[in-house]
């Protein structure tokens, strides 16, 4: 079909008619793109969405495997396949998660929080309630790290804590101070297992553009870093996030004007999120464990194995909260 026949057909919104008309023009713009499938709700939209176009075999599907994956998004990989006659190609990482954690350390909270907190254990810091400058001759080097702990950067417009700031995460300061990680605290995992993995495919498959999922409205820090869906890289190739302005909404329609089927995660396991199975990042990673112990117990005692620590420092540090939540409300009265 050509693009007029594709706007005839599709859906009256034009979030999604923006989105098809940038498609087509990314993909008669370049030669060689690559298309990054996660099994995630969003990838299906981008497959879906890529697959009205090319017919001159311009993109390659890729799917970049971090060593902890649910059955059920490899299953999809396959679906996706069959239904689009295409192939996804399987990377896998040259440090699987569960690799990384033993090396590295393991996550907690977020990527951000994790790397602060590894930076600070690098230095046998104490988890003192100093001031900066005090705690800058104890610890060299550190200052990055040291002005997160000491809420050294400056508030946002409206007064809102900086997320460069340890306060930006509610007591956890006063968490760390009382119960200190006896365990290490790394961000790496995300790092070697996906980023770097994907960063060296684009590189030496020489692609031009990157066709990945992004959206604006979920938020987080990946998301508030891109203000349009499109970048244009020097260096490298170029980036084309296709649903970055998609709402929920905008979602749900296009999945039922399109008949687009989402992997078992979601319609059977109950899961919002699909990625690294089990990731102490996501903050339903309950829900994720109760899924996987119903419908993957094997992976469900390979996190459990893996996460091991950092599962019970999240416990631990939510139950601190509410306890302080509820000291503080019965104080107010």
């Amino acid at each position: 079909m050509n693009l007029d026949d594709i706007l005839d057909q599709a859906p009256q919104n034009s979030l999604i008619g923006n989105s098809l008309i940038i498609t087509y023009d990314k993909i008669r713009k370049y030669d060689k793109i690559l298309c990054s499938v996660s099994g995630g709700s969003d990838s299906d939209i981008l497959v879906d969405l890529c697959q009205k176009y090319d017919d001159i075999d311009k993109i390659t599907y890729a799917f970049f495997d971090t060593g902890l994956e649910f059955a059920a998004t490899k299953e999809h990989l396959d679906y996706l396949e069959q239904r689009y006659g295409i192939t996804i190609q399987r990377i896998r990482a040259n440090k699987s998660v569960p690799l990384c954690c033993k090396t590295y350390g393991q996550p907690f909270i977020s990527k951000q929080v994790s790397e602060w907190i590894e930076r600070l254990q690098k230095h046998n810091f104490q988890w003192e309630d100093e001031p900066l400058d005090i705690l800058e001759e104890r610890y060299p080097n550190c200052r990055a790290a040291l002005r997160w702990w000491c809420n050294d950067f400056a508030s946002k417009s409206g007064g809102e804590e900086s997320s460069f700031n340890i306060a930006y995460n509610q007591y956890l300061k006063e968490f760390l101070v009382e119960y200190p990680p006896q365990f290490h605290i790394s961000n790496k995992c995300c790092h070697y297992a996906k980023k770097l993995v994907a960063k060296k495919y684009k590189e030496n498959g020489g692609f031009d553009l990157n066709i990945y999922g992004v959206r604006k409205s979920e938020g987080g820090v990946r998301r508030s870093a891109y203000k349009t869906c499109f970048s244009s890289n020097d260096e490298e190739c170029d980036e084309y996030r296709p649903i970055f302005w998609y709402l929920a909404d905008t979602k749900n329609l296009y999945y039922k004007h399109y008949n687009i089927q989402n992997s078992r995660c979601y319609c059977e396991y109950g899961l919002k999120r699909t990625g690294c199975a089990g990731c102490p990042f996501a903050r339903n990673f309950e829900e994720e464990l109760e899924a996987m112990r119903r419908f993957e117990p094997k992976l469900y005692v390979a996190v459990n194995n893996i996460f091991a620590d950092s599962y019970a420092y999240t416990r631990k540090y939510r139950d601190f909260i509410r306890k302080k939540r509820n000291n503080n409300n019965e104080g107010d009265e």
